[in-house]
């Protein structure tokens, strides 16, 4: 593992860490987590593994990324005040995340050490997984899949909130209080 391999997960973490405290939803706050898995991508997917079972492997990783991100962005806290939409990470979505982030984060510990080696070769041999680089693009996806819903839930979550709040025609849902959250 690479010094590059824990700045990644560490940023990663981090970038939930600083939710704890309640701030402004931003380009900022979408841009800097889409941007880090964009170098991510650009820097681990050299090539795609199709062959064997490398699909349902990717797959598999993938969707539990994807289901950890919605669950995530469902467990966060996003309400509209004072003009802007505000979001919060709950201790439940920092812990899944944690918890996501440390899988993957050991995986690779556990990989890059002889007996990880061993193991993961001998189960990759039993369950015809043709190559590591299908162990590495199922957990970069992995991460793809949490951190794009994650973001996506409380983006669009956001998006309700201020649709409520500027819909001020008779015919439109209420518009939430100040201070409310969806």
């Amino acid at each position: 593992m690479t010094l590059t391999d824990w700045i990644i997960d560490i940023l990663l973490l981090l970038i939930v860490f600083r939710q704890l405290k309640e701030e402004r939803l931003t380009a900022r706050t979408v841009l800097l987590p889409l941007g880090i898995i964009a170098w991510t991508g650009y820097n681990y997917l050299d090539s795609f593994p199709t062959a064997g079972n490398d699909l349902p492997l990717i797959a598999l990783f993938a969707g539990v990324g994807i289901v950890f991100g919605l669950v995530s962005g469902l467990l966060t806290r996003v309400r509209y005040a004072e003009g802007h939409v505000r979001v919060k990470a709950t201790a439940s979505a920092a812990a899944l995340w944690v918890i996501c982030m440390g899988f993957r984060l050991g995986f690779a510990v556990w990989s890059s050490h002889p007996s990880g080696q061993a193991h993961l070769a001998h189960f990759s041999v039993a369950h015809d997984i043709t190559s590591g680089q299908a162990w590495v693009v199922a957990l970069v996806l992995m991460a793809f899949g949490e951190v794009v819903v994650r973001l996506g839930t409380i983006v669009a979550r956001g998006g309700l909130l201020m649709a409520r709040n500027r819909a001020g025609s008779p015919s439109a849902a209420p518009a939430p209080r100040p201070g409310t959250y969806v």
